[in-house]
């Protein structure tokens, strides 16, 4: 908790959020700029996966800043916080923010709309009613927005933006729900064992990393959410 506060006060945490959004807009920019005949197969799918876990970054800095943990300032940290949202996906802040309090409020229930509507318990089901749940038609305008702002007034590739920009943050949605949703949050043998129905998935300090931004430190976060993400393996909380 003291390391948190004071982390915030000498602004770390938005010097991470803004090195995440920095690296992100360099590399996408980059890439929807390759000539994509030049390059290895290989060598794009490396691309794409790094553009992908950028894109996580981006949702994860976005999920800090509704949990107060940029900065120190309300209106910075939703200002950030937007931002990232409408970067990653056209995402509208204040919606997300409900849903996402909801979450916290009522975990692995019913009333959370990151949980599957009870039937559907797999993980394709279960993905198909969290996306319908955060999508909506606002978001998508916006998203053709901006993909015609690409490909017109930027002079982009198609191919290139929906390689770079498309899909890795489809991909990214599947990443963040599988180790930040289903497995954290799925029911285990023999029932829920604590009051925020979440389990830790302990793995290597880079392998945490790579995953998901330590978000399978999940029990950690939701025990206290005012916990960067860059705090979360080690902040000494036993999930």
């Amino acid at each position: 908790m003291t390391a948190t506060l004071r982390g915030l006060t000498n602004g770390l945490p938005l010097q991470v959020a803004m090195t995440i959004v920095g690296v992100w807009a360099i590399s996408l920019w980059s890439c929807i700029q390759i000539e994509i005949r030049a390059v290895h197969p290989i060598c794009l799918l490396c691309l794409v996966g790094w553009q992908t876990w950028l894109y996580t970054g981006l949702f994860i800095t976005a999920h800090d800043a509704m949990h107060g943990n940029v900065c120190e300032s309300p209106k910075l940290n939703r200002s950030i916080g937007q931002l990232c949202l409408w970067l990653y996906a056209g995402f509208d802040y204040s919606q997300l923010f409900v849903k996402h309090h909801l979450h916290h409020r009522y975990p692995a229930s019913d009333r959370d709309p990151d949980f599957h509507d009870g039937t559907t318990t797999h993980f394709w089901g279960w993905y198909g009613h969290f996306v319908c749940e955060h999508i909506s038609w606002r978001q998508l305008i916006n998203l053709v927005v901006i993909f015609g702002i690409y490909a017109m007034i930027c002079q982009c590739s198609i191919v290139n933006i929906l390689l770079f920009w498309v899909l890795p943050s489809l991909l990214s949605s599947l990443q963040l729900f599988y180790f930040g949703t289903f497995l954290p949050h799925r029911e285990p043998k023999g029932g829920y064992t604590n009051r925020h129905r979440a389990m830790t998935i302990d793995r290597s300090n880079w392998w945490s990393l790579i995953t998901c931004y330590h978000f399978g430190y999940h029990h950690e976060h939701h025990e206290s959410p005012q916990i960067p993400w860059w705090q979360l393996r080690d902040s000494g909380i036993v999930g």
